[in-house]
């Protein structure tokens, strides 16, 4: 990719900052992952740089995934500080996310980017439709064995890295719904969170060293100008997200954003 002149670097790290304060905001009053909002518009942003058509989603993706490090690593602090995390719960769904991060990895790095956006565009139509219709999920089943708990997390660890998630919206609802009470759950899922987006990192990294397409500033697909931003200011805005979230109606929010997550899906659906 060609030498960028002072003020167009400057305009690229300016969007970076900006999506990262979203998000943060986003995370802080809705307690939703950043990764709905990141892939979207990382697509939009590297495609505008001119970036190669045929790596955007996977650099979106895998951007995406390393992002959520940051935010996991706090998020866990603050849930192990109050004793909600049910680490035995982490340590028997790790072996099977650890499994399919790396298949989810493979699987991204073969599909062309049309269906890597089909497959996100659908995804965040059905999370959509979860925000908007409030369900009470009932806890009417125990929880799997040991292999029932590695088949789930190799389910929840392959499409997370395949949309550039944290797993977040298929964790919680999973464990609500074995009669774990929704602290933990979320606390759980944030511990679960922070393997599927090293291992998912590591795994794009890996599977995208030999793309001759590449932008300078990539390892892998991974674009470290777009992740160390969308981090740097993602953390600064996360506590505004916080205090919005005691002042402002959650549920309309709710609405607003999963009326949003139609329109981005359907737009790259078409």
């Amino acid at each position: 990719m060609e030498y960028l002149p002072d003020w167009l670097a400057m305009q690229e790290l300016t969007w970076y900052l900006l999506l990262g304060a979203v998000v943060g905001i986003a995370a802080g009053l809705l307690g939703i992952g950043g990764g709905l909002i990141i892939v979207p518009a990382l697509i939009w942003i590297f495609t505008s740089r001119g970036f190669d058509h045929a790596i955007v989603a996977h650099l979106a993706v895998g951007t995406s995934l390393v992002t959520i490090v940051a935010t996991s690593i706090s998020a866990i602090h603050a849930h192990h500080r109050k004793g909600a995390v049910r680490w035995v719960l982490v340590m028997q769904l790790l072996p099977g996310i650890l499994v399919g991060v790396w298949l989810g990895a493979v699987v991204a790095d073969t599909l062309p980017t049309l269906w890597l956006k089909r497959i996100f565009a659908l995804f965040a139509i059905a999370v959509g439709i979860r925000m908007l219709v409030t369900v009470n999920i009932a806890a009417y089943r125990e929880l799997p064995g040991r292999w029932g708990m590695a088949i789930v997390g190799a389910a929840i660890g392959s499409l997370s890295v395949v949309v550039g998630i944290g797993g977040g919206s298929m964790t919680v609802p999973f464990l609500n719904g074995c009669r774990v009470n929704m602290q933990q759950a979320v606390a759980t899922s944030s511990a679960c969170g922070l393997p599927i987006a090293v291992a998912g990192g590591v795994a794009l990294v890996v599977v995208g060293l030999d793309e001759p397409a590449l932008p300078a500033g990539s390892s892998g697909y991974i674009y470290w100008p777009a992740a160390l931003g969308i981090m740097l200011s993602s953390a600064l805005f996360a506590p505004v997200g916080v205090y919005l979230s005691h002042n402002l109606p959650a549920s309309t929010l709710k609405r607003i954003f999963a009326l949003l997550l139609f329109l981005i899906g359907g737009r790259m659906i078409v």
